[in-house]
């Protein structure tokens, strides 16, 4: 069964694209996504022939976003669900980052923000259109279009057959307008975000997160999703699968598995398809449904030894933190040595790209396993890199930058990337770009962004004092990955990624979506030696 999710397509009433969850229902004028999808179950089970009363649920990216509603104040029929690539919350999935707007989804915003041309009532053919950049130059056209302010246009559906009155500054598209509106974690974003309900999933439905490594979409929604039902509900049968895969890769039919230049082995997806994913709900479906399935809590890919392994926790049992220090001379080092500030100058007008190729693309992916040889040659990227290995190094689960900075501006952004440098020999694959070769590969492993207003609160921004030394920790999503002997592990701290995300003025604006050209400015900024990597390493 396939169910358009109200106000979508030919469901009627009202869409909201991330709809607030009502706790306490008093009336049944009072609805969301799990009171729809339990009503939709009482209606399968009562008039459904031959079914045996147990339902499964699951979905991938937006539709995993509805899996884990689902389980929220469950149907007694609902046995098992599985939310894949789940949406968590558009300030931290999709659209946004650690506070700071992805520039590079500007295009799929129409998606979530065009209204019904009917209003309410159904209809089968696509409202909503994206839009169409002029160029195959994505980062010289959102370079040359300047604050964000500019790309209000872009947003304005009006025709002749379908005028519309509308103030100024304000769009025809209500997702465009709720985002440059609400540029903090206020009210509004807080009431749509599903992560903090989560200690409503009833124990009566077993869950499979599902999640790619490499996912550039939502990687913080399944990570969390996991993370909080285990938190909050340590009783359920709760279990997760991360493989080698971008956004939605595990459901493709496909024998080699690749993202980007990065190729991980062969049948990789059909062996998740046929092995586990199959497995979990004959289980709860069709067999006895005891928490004993024959699957692991932690069903996890290693990326760097290309292998499966299982684990009866997540992070396993047997990982511990290490840190590592930002050296002066370009080391990752074990042992903090001086404190000594290192400058770079981010020129507003030439941030760092994300990616080094020359393309418009509705959403990024490839870029998250790039090489990012052509960042660690740029003046405006520090670069921090271990000896060659002389042993392998796992990373299993969380990591954490805690950046010491300053900045003459008193607004920055701040990106932190850990990356695992191939030796000269490494042999090349077929699937990667001609002009690359796997010789000194700079393989991203993760990397993440945070807004730097947003250091202390994501609610209540703040700008910083030139000049001054502050403390910035970003919280980078989980990794199982092995830098192999004969490795290095390479850190880049950089303070522009682009088109990726907008650019930040480098001067404190109350809102970067209304900021004006004036308010753009290059500045120079430090970063200090005893900033330091907390890493989750795997003994």
């Amino acid at each position: 069964v396939y169910q358009d999710v109200r106000g979508r397509w030919l469901s009627e009433g009202h869409y909201e694209n991330m709809r607030a969850y009502i706790p306490n229902k008093t009336s049944n004028d009072q609805v969301d996504e799990s009171s729809d999808t339990y009503d939709t179950i009482e209606w399968l089970v009562n008039n459904v022939e031959h079914n045996n009363g147990n339902v499964g649920v699951w979905g991938i990216s937006y539709p995993g976003y509805y899996a884990t509603y689902a389980t929220v104040d469950a149907h007694p029929a609902l046995k098992a669900a599985s939310p894949q690539a789940c949406i968590g919350d558009f300030f931290f999935d999709d659209f946004h980052h650690n506070g700071a707007y992805l520039l590079s989804y500007f295009r799929a915003t129409s998606l979530f923000g065009t209204p019904r041309p009917n209003g309410d009532q159904p209809v089968d053919t696509a409202w909503y259109t994206l839009p169409d950049l002029p160029t195959q130059d994505q980062y010289q056209f959102f370079l040359d279009a300047g604050p964000l302010k500019n790309l209000d246009h872009f947003f304005e559906y009006e025709t002749a057959d379908t005028p519309t009155m509308r103030p100024e500054g304000v769009t025809d598209d209500f997702f465009w307008n709720e985002i440059k509106e609400h540029p903090n974690y206020d009210a509004m974003w807080q009431s749509k975000g599903l992560i903090q309900h989560l200690k409503n999933v009833k124990s009566s439905v077993a869950t499979m997160i599902v999640g790619g490594w490499f996912d550039a979409e939502d990687l913080y929604g399944p990570l969390e999703t996991y993370k909080n039902i285990e938190k909050y509900n340590g009783g359920n049968y709760n279990t997760m699968v991360f493989g080698p895969w971008d956004h939605g890769g595990w459901a493709r039919d496909r024998e080699r598995n690749v993202v980007g230049n990065y190729y991980f082995g062969d049948s990789i997806s059909l062996f998740f398809q046929e092995k586990i994913e199959t497995q979990f709900f004959n289980h709860f479906l069709k067999g006895n449904g005891s928490a004993d399935s024959g699957l692991p809590e932690a069903y996890v890919f290693d990326t760097g030894k290309k292998e499966w392994k299982q684990y009866d926790t997540w992070p396993p049992a047997n990982a511990s933190k290490q840190t590592m220090y930002l050296s002066e001379d370009q080391e990752l080092t074990t042992e903090q040595r001086t404190v000594a500030g290192i400058q770079f100058i981010s020129d507003i007008k030439k941030p760092v790209p994300y990616s080094e190729d020359v393309k418009t693309v509705f959403t990024p992916r490839k870029y998250m396993t790039d090489d990012q040889r052509f960042a660690a040659r740029r003046s405006d990227v520090l670069v921090f890199e271990t000896e060659v290995l002389d042993q392998d190094f796992t990373l299993a689960g969380d990591i954490l930058a805690k950046l010491k900075v300053a900045t003459t501006g008193t607004a920055a952004d701040w990106i932190v990337k850990v990356i695992d440098v191939h030796p000269a020999d490494t042999e090349t694959n077929e699937e990667m770009q001609d002009h690359l070769k796997m010789s000194n590969y700079h393989l991203m492993v993760r990397s993440e962004v945070l807004r730097g207003r947003f250091r202390n609160s994501f609610s209540e921004p703040e700008p910083f004092v030139p000049n001054q030394k502050t403390d910035v920790n970003i919280k980078l999503q989980d990794v199982f990955h092995t830098f192999k002997k004969g490795h290095k592990l390479q850190v880049q701290v950089q303070s522009t990624w682009f088109p990726l995300i907008d650019l930040n003025p480098q001067t404190y604006v109350d809102n970067i979506f209304k900021a004006d050209e004036s308010d753009f400015k290059t500045q120079t900024h430090t970063v200090f030696t005893d900033s330091n990597i907390e890493f989750t390493v795997l003994k």
